[in-house]
């Protein structure tokens, strides 16, 4: 999957997952002071992307070291998480 195509898909869960509640950019903040998404939120967006790699041949891992950290987490917003999965699906071939 390349970047563009994950950039679509996290969009798109993101979406799914907040409902209404925000607007839905590149730059939305998933973690953090800016964000309106709460732990849940961000579990159910993990567990959809972990469904949507399962369909893609690969297993997303969201659980590294760095995950929660505000500088270098994949959550600082929705493109960082896209890119974050665009590289575990390519790294996987």
């Amino acid at each position: 999957m390349d970047n563009k195509q994950a950039k679509m898909l996290v969009i798109s869960v993101v979406k799914n997952v907040a409902g209404d509640n925000i607007e839905v950019g590149l730059e939305t903040p998933l973690i953090g002071a800016g964000s309106t998404l709460d732990s849940m939120n961000l579990v159910e967006i993990c567990l959809a992307l972990e469904d949507a790699s399962e369909e893609h041949d690969f297993q997303f891992d969201w659980t590294s070291e760095s995950t929660m950290s505000k500088s270098r987490s994949m959550f600082r917003n929705v493109a960082s998480l896209a890119q974050e999965f665009a590289n575990q699906s390519s790294s996987r071939l």
